[in-house]
């Protein structure tokens, strides 16, 4: 709905009308034949219309635009009176102030602020009702705290009141302590949860590194025992050179008392090829204990 045409002071062209309702435009709109509406009127026409109000041309919704600027200039200028004319307010304006003065006006109509009043008054004289409203409230006398009602005629007793405060107080605490404590158990359970998978995980590093040990541990006891019987096989060739070098001085001296020279060669060839072979044999077996 627009605004009353009678509140206007002067002249008031006919193109800042409200083609539906017929007074003032409010919060205008235009259609595309250049009718102009108020907001509120023409949405509420095109929701059983489709059609323009003023020359029933076609018309949705979509296609309506804002108002030409020198209009909304024209609009803006118009002089109107406070809607609190009929209460006192003498007020004249242009109307894009008007809103802005009825906000402010002392002669507009508010409400109590006191709960439970049902009184609208002027804006100036809200203080004055304020000031002897019934429902106004005060605090005890006594000193307890407690908001007493001017209407509340009952006999008021600080000692109830306190223990109704701290019953509520209490059960405020109680609330909040159980609110704790859920929280704690909740994040109590997902540490251990969180604990329970970091020791399972634990485990199994410890058992892997356990078998690796086991396998390391049997890899050093073999690779112990090939060394052993290498060296007892090194001694066993120590022995046996030490043998042979006495018997072939000994085959020497005799060769030497003989004097053959032929067999003395033969037996040096007979004698140095069991020696070589039998280091071959040492060598073949650390060998293979290395690669182990």
């Amino acid at each position: 709905m627009g605004y009353d045409l009678e509140r206007f002071v002067g002249y008031v062209n006919e193109g800042l009308l409200c083609c539906v309702c017929r007074d003032v435009l409010e919060d205008p709109l235009q259609a595309p034949c250049e009718h102009a509406f108020c907001s509120s009127c023409i949405h509420g026409w095109l929701v059983h219309h489709h059609t323009c109000p003023e020359d029933r041309q076609a018309l949705d919704a979509s296609l309506l635009r804002p108002l030409f600027r020198y209009m909304r200039n024209d609009l803006s200028r118009l002089q109107i009176r406070c809607r609190n004319r009929e209460h006192g307010c003498e007020m004249v304006c242009s109307l894009e102030s008007v809103d802005r003065h009825e906000r402010e006006c002392e002669y507009s109509q508010v409400a109590c602020t006191n709960t439970g009043c049902p009184m609208q008054v002027e804006r100036r004289s809200l203080e004055a009702h304020l000031s002897v409203c019934e429902y106004r409230s005060r605090e005890c006398p006594n000193g307890c705290g407690y908001t007493v009602l001017t209407s509340d005629d009952a006999p008021h007793s600080c000692v109830a009141e306190l223990r109704t405060e701290l019953e509520l107080l209490r059960s405020e605490m109680i609330c909040k302590v159980e609110e704790v404590r859920h929280e704690m158990e909740s994040r109590l359970d997902s540490q251990r949860r969180h604990m329970v998978q970091k020791e399972s995980l634990l485990k199994n590093e410890i058992e892997e590194l356990k078998s690796k040990l086991s396998r390391v541990m049997s890899d050093v006891r073999t690779l112990m025992g090939a060394e052993r019987l290498h060296r007892q096989e090194l001694e066993q060739a120590e022995l046996e050179k030490r043998e042979l070098m006495e018997l072939l001085k000994s085959l020497q001296r005799e060769g030497h008392a003989s004097g053959g020279p032929s067999s003395m060669g033969a037996l040096r060839k007979a004698t140095a090829s069991r020696t070589l072979g039998r280091l071959d044999s040492v060598k073949r077996k650390s060998r293979e204990v290395t690669v182990i």
